[in-house]
């Protein structure tokens, strides 16, 4: 029996081989990234391993899909269940960018710590959303849902290995073999024509609609590494003649902890395509769709914790906006070093950060401690958890960078309502709440710390949880 977690870690390498070949710069980005890791693991020694080993960081990928329907996000649940990667966290992107991106997304990703050690894959996946007024009129609606009903992603097949893979925790070598095999085909970029005057009527409207509407089936459009300092990735990867986008997206490069996620990705590249015309004939092509994108990842914010995080990124925007030419970083590094504690320390003090604890000292003479004394005094070490998941903001910034046009949508109507909730109906399962399970993961590790060390253990300062 071949457990979900080696299903798990043989599904990514698989997919890494195919889109290094479909994208041959995935393979340069791939190794700068472990260019820069090496160097940094060797700089900054234990520090450098605080967010994961470099075994972990170095083999680390995301994937991103694009799906058309509540069934295609059914369906792919079922498939990535297979691998131990569930539905995580609601990330609405239609107004998180200036251009047009009409798409709901969750991630698939391992939920358990020991899992996530083992190998962390997960896959960003956005639905799009046909019935937002905002973005399709009620024609373009119905003949956008009557494509995608008329197209198949995932067979029969699949589906049934994935369910029994999911049901036993793992498959029987040749059964695991088919799965891996099937999985990953479904991903591929496919040859079939594409019928043209469709994808361009769609393309007007979004470039992430033609892509995920216009087209008759789906495909990984990127494959993330993770890496320990992007802001090296982003000067090396330019060094080497890739045109990167204009920015790195999320929180800014400063001297305090790396909070959440940062990111960036070279430019969409023009890929062959076969397009069938009006009158029948079929045409070479290309498209700009997938793009390389890379990640920096930092610590789990608290509830607490991201309404600060959302307060920086306003104040940061408003400067911004009152800086006609100012760089973005450069502005929020300033916001940064005003709004958020500088230490590690202090984020944990304040509430700001999910940590676990591990019992480093002699157990105090009492049955009951303070957690922020029993840190203090070097009983209790914390160590941060990495952030495992994404930021609208921040994908939808991608996705913006990546567009040669930005679309159109006409906000006088009414758009859809989405929400964890609803989304989690469509899928047909539950969806994570992201902050439960980092909270989850600091609880387990104080009730261990407490009973190794016999003591009740109380919190009762800033670091009580009341709102994570």
């Amino acid at each position: 029996m071949i457990p979900t977690w080696q299903l798990r870690a043989r599904f990514a390498i698989r997919l890494a081989e195919m889109y290094g070949t479909e994208v041959p710069a995935y393979h340069t980005l791939v190794d700068v990234c472990r260019e820069v890791n090496d160097e940094a693991a060797r700089a900054r020694g234990e520090d450098g391993e605080r967010l994961g080993s470099i075994e972990r960081v170095t083999a680390e990928r995301h994937g991103a899909i694009r799906v058309g329907s509540p069934r295609e996000m059914a369906e792919v649940a079922r498939v990535f269940a297979a691998f131990g990667m569930l539905p995580v966290g609601f990330y609405d992107l239609r107004d998180a960018s200036a251009s047009s991106v009409p798409v709901v997304s969750t991630a698939f990703r391992p939920i358990d710590a020991a899992e996530l050690a083992r190998n962390p894959f997960r896959v960003f996946t956005s639905m799009l959303v046909t019935e937002d007024r905002r973005f399709f009129d009620a024609e373009t609606q119905e003949r956008l849902e009557a494509f995608v009903a008329g197209r198949e992603l995932f067979g029969a097949e699949l589906l049934a290995l994935a369910d029994r893979a999911a049901a036993q925790e793992g498959l029987g070598e040749d059964d695991a073999e088919r799965l891996l095999a099937l999985a990953t085909d479904a991903f591929r970029l496919t040859t079939e024509p594409i019928e043209r005057d469709w994808y361009d009527r769609l393309e007007r409207i979004s470039a992430v609609a033609a892509d995920i509407g216009g087209v008759p089936a789906t495909h990984i459009n990127h494959l993330t590494p993770r890496v320990l300092d992007i802001d090296e990735l982003y000067v090396r990867m330019q060094a080497r003649g890739i045109t990167m986008i204009s920015e790195i997206q999320g929180p800014p490069d400063w001297e305090g902890p790396d909070v959440l996620l940062r990111q960036t990705s070279f430019k969409a590249l023009a890929e062959e395509r076969v397009f069938r015309h009006a009158d029948g004939s079929i045409h070479k092509g290309s498209l700009r769709v997938r793009f390389g994108e890379v990640e920096q990842r930092g610590i789990a914010l608290t509830r607490k914790g991201r309404d600060v995080y959302d307060r920086l990124v306003a104040e940061a925007d408003r400067r911004l906006a009152e800086t006609p030419g100012a760089k973005r970083q450069d502005v929020a590094r300033d916001v940064w070093r005003e709004g958020l504690p500088a230490t590690e320390r202090e984020l944990d003090l304040e509430g700001l950060g999910f940590f676990t604890y591990r019992v480093a000292g002699p157990a105090p003479d009492t049955d009951r401690a303070e957690l922020r004394d029993l840190v203090a005094s070097g009983v209790l070490v914390a160590e941060p958890i990495v952030y495992e998941d994404f930021l609208p903001r921040s994908a939808a910034g991608i996705f913006q960078s990546n567009l040669s046009d930005e679309g159109t949508r006409d906000d006088a109507q009414t758009g859809a309502d989405y929400d964890l909730g609803r989304l989690a109906e469509l899928v047909g399962a539950e969806i994570h709440d992201p902050f439960d399970l980092y909270a989850a993961q600091r609880d387990a590790s104080l009730r261990e710390a407490g009973h190794e060390l016999g003591v009740r253990i109380d919190e009762t300062t800033d670091a009580t949880r009341s709102n994570r």
